[in-house]
């Protein structure tokens, strides 16, 4: 089963993949996770990689997905994987086409600008772990502190309000496409953004037919 999920910054890409992952026990790779283990691990597509970071530029697509090919290849990947934040534009898409990774299944959550404006005002993430938590859907049990290691929680600069619009702009621009991309494949399976995180997880297995 290998799935990419699309959608907005915001859209719930993250939460939705980890739960897919959790019910049918595979990897959940995110270009967070790929990055950070990399970097941490000093490889040298992880110290080209924190070279472009440091300086505020995005990593180029060649390291991006020699980053992911590489880990799509471990042990633990066998039985498939999803991916969360890649592929990002057509360029990516096109070099793991190239590559010939296929996939079973593009999810794609479908949530307005309006309603993502709302969402990020309230999200907040672990300085510590990394653990994301909104303070309406899916909010810590204490607040400000973090249910896994007790870390204190912060607003992401990422999640103010003028940075939440020129991130939907970016996306827009280069990651919306992606979505003709895979219908074009018959691959592409739309999901209405649901009132309630649970709801939302219910439509995606509908829509993989599980």
């Amino acid at each position: 089963m290998k799935i990419i999920m699309l959608g907005a910054p915001g859209a719930g890409k993250g939460t939705q993949a980890k739960k897919i992952a959790a019910k049918y026990g595979i990897p959940h790779i995110s270009t967070g996770d790929i990055f950070r283990s990399n970097i941490k691990a000093g490889t040298e597509l992880g110290k080209k990689a924190k070279s472009f970071i440091d300086q505020g530029l995005l990593v180029p697509d060649e390291v991006t997905i020699g980053m992911l090919l590489d880990r799509i290849h471990e042990a633990d990947c066998k039985n498939g994987y999803i991916l969360d934040g890649v592929p990002r534009t057509i360029a990516q898409a096109a070099a793991l086409e190239k590559a010939g990774i296929t996939f079973d299944d593009v999810i794609s959550i479908e949530i307005s600008d309006e309603t993502i404006m709302e969402r990020m005002s309230g999200r907040r993430v672990c300085e510590s772990c990394g653990a994301s938590y909104h303070m309406v859907a899916v909010p810590p049990k204490q607040e400000g502190v973090c249910d896994k290691c007790g870390g204190k929680l912060v607003q992401r600069k990422d999640d103010a309000p003028e940075t939440v619009k020129a991130r939907l702009e970016v996306y827009h621009k280069e990651t919306e496409p992606l979505k003709d991309f895979y219908a074009q494949r018959g691959l592409l399976k739309p999901v209405e953004n649901q009132p309630s995180v649970e709801e939302t997880s219910r439509a995606i297995l509908h829509a993989l037919g599980r």
